[in-house]
């Protein structure tokens, strides 16, 4: 239709154009297509007739300008599409001007379409010199937004890059890992499955395989594809393609189903009700260009009158093929004559389904856009009156300056284009659910709109359904997620979605799933059982309320009661002939300081705490000494006795009561001052012993200095090994109560448990160590008490007889 200024448009009405065989002897024949009539493409064309009339009978947009058009078919082929982008941009006017100055009046001022970004680009490429604004409404291509090379370039759907970091963002809200992809092998499937995998990358998700494949291809080619959908692993197939090329391998997998798989839809063909009828890919969900209400286009669209039919022939062959009837006779067919009965409103087809307007929508916001734009380079407004000049005469670059700066909204939806001449990305997440009646059908669950902030964009309202009708969703990884308490280590070779799951090593733990790494717990903390949590360590110390404690208490106690009871039978009996031989005083003094012994050990149970560390061994050193000292000095006593007893010996004035009390408190002072020196350099402390064990704290006292310590021991060692010699010496002595070889006992027995005990106190771990001190303590003491003093209290309980002067003085060995 003529117009003051015409606007182009180009769609894919056909699918395939006929092959022209050249001969090289005559003129080729024109470029033609072929095929069966895609009526939805039919159905964009008429909507820019529709709005072309919208336009031309509104009083606010071009008031007084009639807008023209002329309609392309460019068979979804590049070939033709260049072909009809040359023709749009030679002009229009019938006459060739041959003056200096050439008219561009019959020059297009833009051109709607193509459908397809493959002959977009080769279109964009044809008239982008010429500063021909192009604006698509379904060419998707990301590359498309790169206005160095394609700078009269518009669209009004959005670019796959958006559609792209959707997908990649449904994969991942889903938990979906490990995926198969599939493409158009066309500018529309490469780039827009190049942008997805590089989102998916950024997501974590993994690529089982990734396949091309194009409608034209061989079968072979197209049953390879179907195979590896077959084979693989992944339960989820994301296909970026267009409705043409997935209707081809749709049919291919139809043959022979494969295992069911969850598709992920681009928009070219998930939201295509075309494809609906392909039953395997029920579930599928993927996203849509948001549905329209357009007033009185469903009405336009029946409005076709016998002659608007038979003017047109894309018309007519519609028609024909849609009723099975000829509008006019041909001897070359016997296919019936339309009668006129023909209505169209009964028929079921893309082209009078209007439930879900669409593309649709984008065709009519398209057509509006470029009228904007002619109407601010032409249109001016004084007060509050729009007048239009149909006779300025504008070029087309003029209409592509003000295309850029359109800001306007119509029937509600608004129109607007960024720098790159890219709409607000706006989806709807549809999903093929099964009605009640058993057929699929397109329902809307959710929204996505890339202008939200980040983590806001996506939002589902609905209930899905899944592959196989389920209500659950499915799984689909390389993996199993790692629980927390493992680490995931990589399959050699394969992608990052394959690895397995190491326990956590001892000491470390994981709080997350599918933790990369394990990391310790902090020095007084241990992993649970499952290696997910960091409990406090258990603080372990020789206790009261453990048996080996109650155990070495109760012999500490019973000890010191046997003492105290030895030295009341001593008391009570103190005036007998065997307590008066046998030194009473250092008797009573070594039965005082074997009860501290014994007391001594108590210190060394229950909770370190800084005086007990300092007490348990000062008083162990301390008390120990004196009794060696006791035990020394009752040894000197009975070999000074004996030399006494020799004639002209005066060897007892030097060694009576003054000097043995001057012995005891001289050695004990020597410990005394050792400890102190010990005491006021490096004392002991409690600590807590992280290194013994790894899963429990062990609660001692540090010796503060090794060398204290031991110098207290060795003390105590050698005043024992002093004593153990002359009590040797003195063994043989003939007195009937010597106390020589109890005391040779006694000393062999102190002397064998503290050469035992210090390997078995430096090896000892934890809280045995301070057992086998303890041990160590009461059997020496124990070994004291009854070799010195059960002998002879066994005399003074039960052999009262023998308990006279008269068997003292008696020369047979005892």
């Amino acid at each position: 239709m003529d117009g003051d200024y015409v606007i182009g448009g180009v769609f894919s009405i056909h699918n395939y154009i006929h092959t022209v065989k050249h001969n090289y002897t005559t003129m080729p024949e024109p470029l033609r297509c072929t095929g069966s009539i895609d009526t939805r493409e039919l159905r964009l064309s008429r909507a820019v007739v529709f709005a072309v009339e919208e336009i031309n009978n509104s009083s606010k947009l071009l008031p007084g300008i009639r807008l023209g058009y002329q309609i392309h078919d460019s068979c979804a082929s590049v070939v033709m599409a260049v072909h009809v982008a040359f023709q749009l941009s030679n002009g229009l006017d019938p006459v060739f001007y041959t003056g200096d100055n050439c008219s561009q009046s019959g020059t297009v001022m833009a051109v709607v379409g193509e459908s397809g970004s493959t002959p977009s680009i080769s279109m964009s490429r044809a008239i982008g010199p010429f500063n021909i604004p192009q604006v698509s409404h379904f060419a998707t291509c990301a590359c498309l937004s790169n206005k160095q090379e394609y700078p009269s370039f518009f669209r009004t759907i959005p670019s796959d890059q958006f559609q792209a970091d959707a997908l990649a963002k449904l994969v991942k809200h889903f938990g979906w890992t490990w995926v198969g992809a599939v493409r158009s092998d066309s500018d529309y499937g490469n780039n827009g499955m190049a942008s997805f995998l590089d989102a998916a990358h950024k997501e974590g998700i993994c690529v089982e395989y990734s396949e091309s494949f194009y409608r034209t291809h061989p079968r072979t080619r197209i049953q390879r594809v179907a195979d590896v959908i077959r084979r693989s692993t992944a339960m989820v197939v994301v296909a970026f393609a267009a409705s043409g090329d997935m209707r081809i391998l749709l049919e291919e997998l139809s043959r022979e189903p494969s295992p069911p798989r969850q598709w992920i839809g681009s928009e070219a063909w998930v939201s295509d009700p075309e494809m609906l009828r392909f039953t395997l890919c029920t579930g599928a969900i993927g996203f849509g260009i948001q549905q329209s209400v357009i007033p009185g286009l469903r009405d336009f669209l029946l409005d076709l009158p016998p002659t608007k039919v038979a003017n047109s022939p894309v018309l007519t062959e519609f028609w024909e093929h849609a009723f099975n009837c000829r509008l006019e006779k041909s001897a070359a067919t016997d296919e019936r004559l339309c009668d006129g009965t023909e209505d169209i409103t009964t028929l079921q087809s893309p082209y009078t389904d209007t439930s879900q307007l669409r593309i649709t929508n984008m065709v009519y916001k398209a057509v509006y856009a470029i009228a904007h734009a002619i109407h601010n380079a032409v249109c001016q407004k004084t007060n509050s009156t729009t007048h239009c000049d149909k006779l300025t005469r504008i070029e087309s670059k003029q209409v592509l300056a003000q295309l850029k700066k359109v800001n306007f909204s119509q029937n509600g939806y608004d129109v607007s284009f960024d720098a790159n001449g890219d709409p607000v990305a706006k989806y709807e997440l549809v999903n093929w659910q099964k009605s009640k009646s058993g057929s699929i059908e397109l329902v809307t669950v959710g929204l996505y709109d890339a202008s939200l902030p980040v983590g806001q964009e996506f939002h589902i309202n609905k209930n899905l359904t899944w592959v196989e009708d389920s209500t659950q969703v499915p799984s689909s990884v390389c993996s199993d997620s790692c629980p927390p308490g493992t680490r995931k280590v990589l399959q050699k070779g394969k992608p990052i979605c394959c690895y397995d799951c190491i326990p956590c090593p001892e000491g470390e733990i994981s709080n997350a799933t599918d933790s990369p790494d394990c990391f310790p717990c902090p020095k007084e903390f241990w992993p649970n059982a499952e290696r997910n949590i960091c409990f406090p360590k258990p603080v372990e110390f020789l206790s009261y309320n453990e048996v080996l404690g109650i155990i070495l208490a109760a012999f500490s106690v019973g000890g010191a009661c046997l003492a105290v009871i030895t030295a009341a039978v001593f008391f009570r009996h103190r005036t007998s002939p065997i307590v008066r031989a046998n030194n009473s005083e250092l008797s009573f003094l070594l039965l005082f300081s074997l009860t501290l012994c014994f007391l001594c050990a108590l210190t060394f149970i229950g909770t370190p705490s800084e005086w007990s560390c300092m007490l348990r061994h000062t008083a162990f050193g301390i008390t120990f000494v004196l009794c060696i000292s006791c035990v020394l000095g009752k040894t000197i006593v009975v070999l000074m006795a004996f030399k006494a007893t020799l004639p002209g010996s005066n060897v007892m004035k030097w060694f009576g009561p003054p000097q043995q009390r001057m012995t005891v408190v001289s050695f004990t002072f020597i410990q005394v001052l050792i400890c102190t020196i010990w005491l006021v350099l490096r004392p002991p402390f409690p600590m807590k012993n992280l290194t013994i064990y790894k899963e429990r704290i062990i609660l001692e006292c540090a010796l503060g200095s090794a060398v204290g310590f031991w110098a207290v021991l060795g003390y105590i060692g050698l005043l024992a090994v002093f004593c153990f010699v002359l009590a040797v010496l003195a063994r043989k002595l003939p007195d009937n109560f010597n106390e020589a070889k109890l005391i040779t006992f006694s000393m062999l027995i102190f002397c064998a448990v503290w050469i035992t005990f210090i390997p078995a106190y430096v090896s000892s771990p934890g809280k045995f160590t301070v057992a086998v001190e303890i041990f160590a303590i009461l059997a020496s003491s124990f070994g004291l008490i009854l070799c010195i003093f059960a002998p002879k209290c066994f005399i003074i309980l039960f052999k009262p007889e023998k308990n006279t002067k008269k068997h003292l003085m008696n020369k047979n060995q005892y």
